[in-house]
Parts: structure tokens; sequence; C-alpha cells
């Protein structure tokens, strides 16, 4: 149950909201205020594993004697808790849509007590797949075409963050993980090779290459342990054993200058008749460093990417948020400096000419304007739509046709110029400052009672 997935201030909002029959629906909308640091662009995602969250976002019987124990909510609230759950709707983008700052990802309607106790589950589940999935879309644009694998697990936050990035990788276009677990729940193709240790464990290099061929044939060999030259020579002996040859498709680096060494290996394999197996790559590469190799013109066919890939080392954070909008059939915002919020209900268009994106348009739900509308019904009364059942390659192939609809100079690694243009319809900007009119009239500073008339 994830019912307690949730912050202590959401449950002390939602009993008091429930106290003084604050039970309308209410519209929150999720989006990202800034783009981090060099990123033009967002992959949202994780909109499919957020439908599957909320379907266990319930309280069981030990939760609520749990949060009896703690003294700070009534038996009505808690009565109310023991039957909560989700039958609201979500209107989203499709999981791998290109996204930017201030774009509605998602909108959620529900009772309020209901959407603000949802609160810190959405923005997780969100915030999780999309860094992620921002992150090894620069690096599947780098390897400009050589497969990436996910070598991420190991050094991840926890393993549902492994678990789940490596689906957010595979939405990003990363074509495999070594990740078991991952493979399963999510049917993505797995992929590995061989450890430094099973080299060590065996008396020689040559014991360990043959050991490992003929368990498992046409696998890739790890030829750095001490000398890779060395052990690449060692491999091809092997390979050309006329008693018992092994066989390889492919040898993999893992230290040293990457780029020389890789022409030197697919040089020696050329000349030994072997050019039919390939190099692969690892060892600390993120997009920057495969950039680099790639336009080093390094025959490397394929890279497997850890840490920074896995933590999104250079911007593993979003200045996310999930805002009321709408309450009880009455827009509102916020006024706060630096942090406007678009009122109400919103759609997101995007225009393009010739099958390419030129800028988007925020608009009202609802309202005719130019271009294609990306939110679309996610859930509807709890349940969830077409749009959340689609498979894994049904959503990676809309990915990458998304991002290639992209201009090119949103897939640079340092900031774009021009940034993608976004703006907001007139209809939602004269909405947005009728409802700040209201809302200072309301708020406006009172006058203090009794105040002394100033002296001239």
């Amino acid at each position: 149950m994830l019912g307690l997935f949730t912050d202590l201030y959401e449950l002390k909002m939602a009993q008091a909201y429930l106290a003084h029959g604050m039970t309308e629906r209410a519209v929150f909308t999720l989006s990202v205020r800034r783009l981090p640091r060099h990123r033009n662009y967002l992959l949202a995602c994780g909109q499919g594993l957020l439908v599957e969250k909320l379907a266990a976002a319930r309280f069981a019987r030990d939760d609520i004697a749990w949060l009896r124990g703690l003294g700070l909510f009534s038996d009505t609230f808690l009565a109310w808790l023991a039957d909560f759950h989700f039958t609201g709707d979500i209107w989203a983008v499709p999981e791998g849509t290109p996204v930017f700052a201030d774009e509605p990802i998602l909108e959620l309607e529900a009772p309020l007590p209901v959407a603000q106790i949802l609160e810190t589950l959405v923005m997780n589940q969100i915030t999780l797949s999309t860094v992620l999935a921002s992150k090894a879309a620069r690096i599947v644009h780098a390897a400009q075409g050589r497969a990436v694998v996910d070598f991420a697990a190991r050094r991840m936050m926890g393993v549902e963050a492994a678990v789940e990035g490596a689906r957010a990788f595979a939405i990003a276009g990363v074509a495999a993980t070594s990740d078991m677990m991952a493979g399963r729940r999510f049917g993505i193709p797995v992929s590995g090779t061989m450890a430094h240790a099973f080299v060590q464990a065996h008396e020689s290099e040559e014991q360990a290459f043959r050991a490992f061929a003929e368990s498992f044939p046409d696998s890739t060999l790890l030829i750095d342990t001490y000398d890779t030259l060395a052990g690449l020579e060692r491999a091809i002996r092997l390979a050309q054993d006329p008693e018992r040859p092994i066989r390889f498709s492919a040898v993999r680096i893992d230290s040293g200058d990457l780029a020389a060494l890789a022409r030197a290996v697919r040089r020696r394999l050329d000349e030994a008749g072997l050019q039919d197996v390939g190099i692969f790559a690892s060892s600390g590469l993120d997009e920057y460093r495969i950039a680099e190799l790639v336009a080093a013109g390094a025959p490397i066919d394929g890279f497997g990417v850890g840490t920074a890939m896995g933590v999104a080392e250079d911007a593993p954070a979003l200045d996310i948020v999930y805002k009321l909008v709408s309450y009880a059939g009455r827009d509102t915002t916020k006024l706060s400096t630096g942090k406007p919020v678009l009122p109400g209900r919103k759609q997101l268009l995007r225009v393009s000419r010739e099958g390419a994106a030129v800028k988007d348009v925020i608009a009202c739900r609802g309202e005719d304007g130019p271009g294609e509308p990306l939110l679309a019904p996610l859930v509807k009364g709890g349940e969830p739509t077409e749009l959340a059942q689609r498979s894994l390659d049904e959503i990676r192939d809309y990915a990458a046709r998304a991002r290639a609809a992209l201009p090119e100079r949103l897939h640079a690694l340092e900031d774009a110029e021009p940034p993608y243009p976004v703006e907001v319809s007139p209809a939602l900007r004269r909405r947005h400052e009728e409802v700040i009119a209201r809302l200072r009239r309301v708020h406006a500073q009172p006058k203090v009672q009794g105040e002394r008339r100033r002296r001239p």
C-alpha cells in the first residue's frame, strides 16, 4: 500500500479540508519551472508508472493504526483514509514527449483532499523517470547510432530507482540493460559481458577466456585486466586455435585511452580475419566523453554507461512543482514573486512545419489554436485509458519520433541558442490577468483601524 507515501503536511491539510467541508473538485498542474543547466528540453517520463502506483495508493489497517498512534488525526479522518482511493482524472502528455519550462506535463483532477495527498507520489514518480530519461536521451544522441547499454544499477539510489530507471533509459533509446529485474519486469533486452574478477579468478587470461567463451559462445571478452593489447592477442590465439577454437562476438575495453586502444584493437582484429568482432567500450562514460570518441572516429560499436547516466550526474534534480490551479470551479493562482502559476485547466499545443516542431503554445483546455494538442486523458474516473496502457516499444518509438522532430540545435550538449520558443495563448494570458486582479482585490492589504491621519 502506498497511501503513506506522502508528506505529513499533505495529511494535515486533507484533514482540515474535510473538517471544513472542502471536498469539491480541484485541479493541480505538474510542471517544471526551469530547465536544468545544459538541458535544452526534458523527456517527460513516468506517467505509466504513476498510473500503476495510483492503484496501490491505499491505506492498510496497520497504516491507519500507526497514524492513530501519532495522536494527530481524528477518528473521522482516519475512517475516511481507510476508504481512500483515486477516482479522479489525469490529463498528461504522452510518455516520451519533449517538454520545456512551465509547460503542463500533467493535470490531476480529484476531490481536493485526495488530490492534495497524492502530491508527493505524483512529483516523485515523474521526477525520477524524467530526470533519467532526459540524461539518457543526451547520451543516446551523442552515440550517433551506436548501441548504448545501461550498466548503472549498482550505483543508483536504491532498487526501485535502478529498475524504474532502466525503463526510462529504454524510452530514451538505450538498447539494453544489465539489470535482470528490469529486464523481466518491463521486457527490456538484457545484456552483459564479464567482470575483471572472472579473469583474476583464473590462473591465466587464456583459461578465463576459454572458460567463458565455451560457456557462452559469441559473448564479449573483457581484455584489459592486465594489458589490453596483450589480452587481445591471447583472445585472437584462442579464436585461431586449430583444435579448439573459441567464438566471441566482441571485446570490451574498460580503461586507458579508449580512442587509441580501439584503433589498435580494430586494426589487429581485422588483420586476424576477425572483422565481425565488435568493440565495446566502458569506463566512466557520459555524453561528453562519448561525443569526443565519436568525433575522433574511434571504431567503437557500443558503449556501456553506468554512474553518470544512473544518477544523472550533472543535473540530478528538477525544479518541479504541483500547483493548485482550480477549486470548486474557481480558477486560482499564486501572487508569489518569481513563481507564476497559470490558472485553470490547460492544453499544450505543439506547432510544426513540414514535420519539424517550431514552437509550443500553452493554452486554455478546449481552446482552438494552431498546433497538435499534446495533453490527453491518461486516467478517467480512476481507470487507465489507452494512453496509459501503451507498450514500452510503442512509447520508445513515439519518443524517438518526437525527439527527431525537434530543431537540431536542441540536441546540442550545451545551451541552445536561441532556446525553443514557448508562448502563452492570448486567452490564457487574459485569464491569468483576470485571476490575478481578482485575488489582489480579495487580498488587498487592509487599512489599520484607527490609523491617524497624516499631517500635511
